[in-house]
């Protein structure tokens, strides 16, 4: 847990849950704040299983996959490979598209490029290609006249994508069934806060929505998980405009290590189907391996 992401503190939040949790389930845990010393001081403890809390870069994109490949130790969630792909959001569209997902139109853009003038008509989206948690994210409105002010923190090359109006909805997949979907409220933009702090956002679920709407996040949710590799548990966040029915539906990405805060999605949909959080924790145990 933990990490150098710019999603430490999620990471941090997630791997105490996760811990007290799989006390509570009977294993013994050792908790590991991620440092450049993580090789060494697995190699000191020789665990059975690792239990991935990491979040963002390095500890979701492929990174610490590959070392716990290296060193043969059994791991949670995605591979390399998986996650690698899935942390691209640019790649991750293309594979979606492979798939006959359905996605909005995105185009990466050089920092400086999208400082200086609109890439794509507004409304449009301006994030992070390899971030999550709505780190850095930028909604440009369709009466903005001048381009946005990105702040420096934003890395080189960013991904810009048209707006989806409409509610936003997410489904975890736990191995091969997907588990039920959220529709979560907020006052704006879900951004960072609206996910992690007490109060920030509502989440219904399960989602009061129409059948047909329902069932495609159930379907898209476990079609996106198997044609990125996803292995464990994943979440597939979408955007749903009322007014145009199935077709407003959009797939925005998959998160291969969905946050495990109090306040996060996964956990609760886990609960919302019968499965407490110890069990959901000791099934990600039961589920590792290498070679994922």
């Amino acid at each position: 847990m933990g990490g150098p992401s710019a999603e430490r503190e999620v990471s941090l939040s997630s791997g105490r849950g996760c811990a007290a949790a799989l006390r509570e389930a009977g294993f013994e845990v050792v908790e590991v704040d991620a440092s450049t010393d993580l090789c060494v001081r697995l190699t000191d403890i020789q665990p059975d299983v690792v239990f991935n809390a990491l979040h963002g870069r390095w500890g979701e994109d492929g990174c610490v996959q590959g070392m716990l490949e290296w060193l043969r130790l059994p791991y949670t969630h995605s591979g390399v490979l998986s996650s690698a792909l899935a942390m691209d959001k640019e790649r991750t569209k293309a594979a979606y598209r492979a798939a006959g997902l359905p996605v909005v139109e995105s185009v990466l853009a050089r920092r400086d490029e999208v400082r200086a003038r609109h890439v794509m008509p507004p409304p449009y989206v301006v994030k992070p290609y390899n971030e999550g948690s709505s780190v850095g994210v930028y909604l440009v409105h369709e009466a903005a006249n001048a381009p946005p002010a990105l702040a420096d923190e934003m890395p080189d090359v960013v991904m810009v994508e048209t707006y989806a109006p409409g509610r936003e909805l997410t489904t975890t997949v736990m191995g091969d069934r997907s588990l039920t979907v959220t529709d979560i409220l907020t006052e704006g933009w879900y951004d960072y806060d609206a996910k992690y702090k007490p109060g920030g956002s509502r989440h219904v679920v399960p989602a009061d929505l129409p059948q047909e709407i329902f069932d495609a996040c159930m379907d898209y949710a476990l079609r996106a998980h198997r044609v990125l590799g996803c292995r464990g548990v994943s979440r597939t966040d979408f955007r749903w405009d009322e007014a145009r029915g199935l077709a407003g539906l959009i797939l925005l990405e998959t998160n291969t290590q969905p946050g495990m805060t109090p306040t996060s999605l996964s956990p609760e949909q886990a609960q919302a189907v019968g499965i407490s959080f110890p069990e959901l924790c000791r099934w990600m145990v039961e589920d590792a391996s290498c070679d994922r």
